[in-house]
């Protein structure tokens, strides 16, 4: 039988509710998106923070804190996937690190293309509505080939971002064809926000599976945590996507 509780974000796989056993209270789908919410205030609450030091008179002085919310976003993240039952504590000190993260990136994005930032957070929350009622309403369905074709461009995109890094760093090697304002370029950024909005959809239904079997309470807080993980995705490539339209 195929397997209903797999997805492509690494926060929500297909493993992500197994052995998790409610002994008390359970979760619930409210729950999870209040805490979703309590995120996304962490994430504006650090954003501001590098966001005013990008447009301050020292503008370099948001980088060391764009650093540290990377690395830091990034050692968390781990620590929350492999124990979930920290997600109540790691999940917003995650969220707190990626808005470092955020707040500087859009600042740099915004002083070169005036009113880039509000369309993107404009975008990704279209996105996320929309995303949702197609869910909701029986549109867009998480059906076992649905979810393989995304999970494989998903994992394309993820080899494809780390081989050019990988080339960029220690060959000094760019590609300019998709990096670029071209066709090619856009048509590349409009694939990957597809793919990013498309795993939503994914989120959706890992949530949903795992309020239907009862999962405990704290996993409202990793569920939340999991679709944050693919929102900053999402905003991040927007962002990219309406730089490069920008540029043309």
């Amino acid at each position: 039988m195929a397997n209903p509780m797999r997805t492509s974000n690494p926060a929500l796989n297909e493993k992500a509710f197994q052995g998790q056993v409610a002994t008390g209270e359970v979760m619930t789908l409210q729950g999870t998106v209040n805490k979703t919410g309590l995120l996304l205030l962490c994430v504006v609450a650090t954003a501001a923070w590098t966001w005013g030091m990008a447009h301050s008179d020292t503008p370099g002085a948001a980088i060391p804190w764009m650093i540290g919310g990377a690395i830091g976003g990034f050692v968390v993240a781990l620590v929350t996937i492999f124990k979930k039952q920290w997600s109540p504590l790691t999940a917003p000190i995650y969220a707190l690190l990626e808005g470092l993260v955020l707040g500087g990136i859009s600042a740099l994005f915004e002083k070169t293309y005036p009113g880039v930032a509000i369309q993107a957070i404009g975008l990704t929350f279209g996105t996320l509505f929309v995303m949702l009622l197609a869910y909701k309403s029986g549109m867009i369905r998480a059906t076992q080939g649905f979810k393989i074709g995304v999970i494989a461009a998903t994992g394309g995109i993820a080899i494809f971002y780390l081989i050019e890094m990988v080339l960029g760093v220690f060959f000094h090697i760019q590609v300019p064809a998709i990096n670029g304002s071209g066709p090619w370029g856009i048509a590349f950024s409009l694939f990957v926000v597809i793919i990013a909005a498309l795993n939503l959809v994914l989120d959706f239904d890992m949530i949903e599976t795992g309020v239907q079997n009862g999962a405990p309470k704290y996993m409202e807080w990793y569920g939340a945590f999991g679709l944050m993980v693919t929102l900053i995705w999402l905003y991040l490539e927007i962002l990219r996507l309406l730089g490069k339209a920008r540029r043309r």
